[in-house]
């Protein structure tokens, strides 16, 4: 008996293919060299609202739900959750099971005890994404879905505390395991949003130890994730080290016949492979392409100004760099970018028809086409809508939006009394008093290429503007307290649902997710009408009607769709595009024979 059982271990060992002969991982050897070119704003997965901030949240914090690494269309696949959740009551009620096992990374702020991941974490981890004082550019994902949280969070609206020991029926840990989830409605978005860096589980212990008057836990970041933080240069470096008490987690698997050399090198071997990622900040273009080139980055997006140092037309890799072996990933980024402006700016803020012509006369003064034929070097397209495309939600049939036109912008500021009554060339506000436009931006060098292009626009309609400029965190700050007038910026999709990006003018997440800060009670109406609908016609029906609001009042001025060109180096390998994850560490492989052949 014995025997045979010692046979059949050793068959399902050579049936485990490369799992049972796999290196021990991580490799300290093996370091990812990766470039961020705009500043962080720090670690703490419910406060952080950029997605470089984000990047790194992913892989020190673990969210219940993921989308598989290698699956097209993405797939979700349970994370630190058991299995997909159990929905009932007409898909009211939630239940997920989390793994027992699962640990944090040992930390002072433990008392010297390994500490497990458990329901509880996650439970006060997304009430931290509700709590006013957080201020979570995540807020929408869960405003209104749990029954009784309304009521836990109205008298921290108003300046009370927020109390987290306070139990409320629709979000609970009902064992050490389990938890348990009582929707207001049926919510389409919660399944992407649970994969979402803001439902990561923190410890409570760490905020307590370590947090700010905010409750802000940027510079201490404790998870259960592959990576854990070993070094934090502000807005120069960041340097993270493999998480020595990671799980047993291991490379997927793939039918795709595209990627069978991949799965053929990794399948089954223990993740991470990498034992020490080392992120660059390098905001200007030139410098970085540079370091890309010269090998001292593994992996990096062409700036848009100076793709045609690496590509040739259509969209091709110069051959000085394919013999190098480095290879190109391109597609359109599940991403918007706009110009917002504050709704409850004396200025550029209101709903009254006057205010409404400022906001479409500065959009359609300016010069998009030039942004995508110039600053964008043809990587761009112009925006139609809120949502973009490759996610859900975007409707292809809106392609005739006027998004160029001069003439119009001027006959709207004249209809509206916006005229130059003192003869300098800039026009006033209908009551004679200056009208100063006032975008905030950062120092680099295209930002101010971008600046001098909204300039030329504004001053062609007779607009004066001027440029309030800080570095992108300090932006970012000022515009969640409403500080900014006017703020260009992006947001991207880190799932294939496109709903959130209507969410981002969700009137009660004003001074959150919704910068602009636009409250509009039909926008609002139809916003709670399709988070509960079904995926299907209908609901996109009233997300074009949504979209059409957006046209109307115009709280954003819609700028372009991108695209991006990924450059890998010869030695990464396991590397595989994908718009919703830029930077999938843990996955990668560095080939340090390759690198050091390379002289790099």
């Amino acid at each position: 008996m014995r025997s045979s059982i010692r046979a059949r271990a050793a068959v399902a060992l050579l049936a485990a293919g490369v799992a049972a002969t796999a290196p021990a991982q991580p490799d300290p050897a093996k370091v990812i060299r990766a470039v961020f070119p705009t500043a962080e704003t720090g670690f703490d997965p419910q406060a952080a609202g950029d997605i470089y901030s984000n990047a790194v949240n992913r892989v020190i914090f673990d969210t219940p739900y993921r989308y598989d690494y290698l699956a097209r269309p993405h797939r979700l696949v349970p994370n630190t959750a058991v299995a997909l959740p159990e929905v009932t009551e007409g898909g009211k009620v939630w239940t997920i099971r989390i793994r027992p096992g699962i640990h944090f990374a040992d930390d002072p702020a433990f008392k010297g005890q390994k500490r497990e991941l458990t329901a509880h974490d996650y439970v006060y981890s997304w009430k931290r994404v509700m709590d006013p004082r957080m201020r979570s550019n995540s807020m929408q994902m869960f405003d209104g879905r749990f029954e009784g949280m309304d009521e836990l969070v109205a008298p921290a609206r108003e300046g009370g505390r927020f109390d987290y020991d306070r139990a409320i029926a629709g979000l609970q840990a009902i064992d050490r395991y389990t938890i348990r989830m009582r929707l207001n409605f049926p919510d389409t978005e919660l399944m992407s949003n649970l994969t979402t860096a803001a439902a990561s589980a923190v410890a409570r212990e760490v905020v307590e130890a370590y947090g700010d008057a905010s409750g802000w836990v940027m510079a201490n970041p404790v998870g259960t994730g592959p990576f854990r933080l070993k070094e934090w240069r502000r807005g120069q470096k960041i340097v993270l080290e493999a998480n020595p008490g990671f799980r047993d987690e291991r490379f997927p698997d793939s039918a795709d016949p595209a990627d069978r050399a991949i799965v053929a090198k990794y399948r089954g071997r223990r993740l991470p492979f990498a034992g020490r990622v080392e992120i660059s900040i390098i905001e200007e273009g030139n410098p970085r392409l540079l370091a890309f080139e010269q090998g001292e980055i593994d992996y990096a997006a062409a700036p848009v100004d100076l793709v045609w140092n690496v590509l040739d037309p259509p969209a091709k890799l110069k051959p000085r760099l394919a013999r190098r072996g480095i290879t190109l990933a391109r597609g359109v980024q599940p991403a918007i970018t706009y110009t917002y402006f504050n709704m409850e700016d004396p200025v550029v803020g209101g709903y009254t028809p006057d205010k409404v012509a400022l906001r479409r006369a500065f959009s359609l003064a300016y010069n998009v086409d030039e942004e995508v034929r110039v600053i964008r070097q043809g990587q761009a397209f112009p925006a139609t809508q809120v949502v973009p495309p490759t996610v859900s939600g975007h409707d292809p049939s809106l392609v005739s939006r006027k998004v160029y036109d001069p003439p119009s912008a001027k006959a709207l500021l004249d209809r509206f009394g916006y005229r130059d009554r003192d003869g300098d060339g800039f026009r006033e506000l209908p009551d004679g008093s200056p009208l100063v436009l006032k975008l905030a931006s950062a120092p680099s060098a295209i930002d101010r290429q971008f600046d001098e292009l909204r300039k030329r626009s504004a001053d062609a309609v007779g607009l004066r503007i001027e440029f309030v400029k800080q570095k992108w965190p300090d932006l970012l700050k000022a515009a969640r307290l409403g500080q900014l007038q006017m703020f260009t910026l992006g947001n991207i999709a880190t799932t294939p649902e496109g709903f959130g990006f209507l969410g981002l003018l969700y009137g009660p997440s004003s001074g959150f997710s919704n910068l602009a800060r636009f409250r509009l009670p039909e926008y609002d109406r139809l916003y709670e009408q399709a988070r509960s609908m079904p995926f299907g016609p209908e609901r996109e029906r009233v997300m074009q009607r949504m979209n059409g609001l957006v046209t109307a009042y115009a709280p954003w001025n819609i700028t372009v769709f991108r695209y991006e060109n990924v450059l890998v180096q010869p030695w990464i390998g396991a590397f595989k595009y994908s718009g919703y994850t830029q930077h999938p560490w843990q996955y990668l492989d560095v080939d340090v024979a390759k690198r050091h052949a390379a002289g790099k």
